[in-house]
């Protein structure tokens, strides 16, 4: 069973992700991570590192407190 923190995490960059009107591959180059892999954490099949969290963040324009939700 999927974690719901990483579920939660992962819907939250794919929207964000569509408001801005990036594709997954943009971002995942923005990003610098690899495209499967940013698939894998937007489904929340990924338990990804704080760097990774961070980079996110970077290329979205937005603050990694924006990305997690309680």
């Amino acid at each position: 069973m999927k974690d719901p923190r990483l579920v939660s995490f992962g819907e939250r960059v794919r929207q964000i992700r569509k408001e801005k009107g990036l594709s997954q591959e943009t971002l995942a180059d923005l990003a610098g991570i690899d495209r499967s892999y940013m698939g894998h954490i937007e489904r929340g099949d990924q338990n990804i590192t704080l760097t990774k969290i961070y980079q996110i963040s970077k290329a979205l324009r937005v603050s990694v407190s924006d990305l997690i939700s309680d």
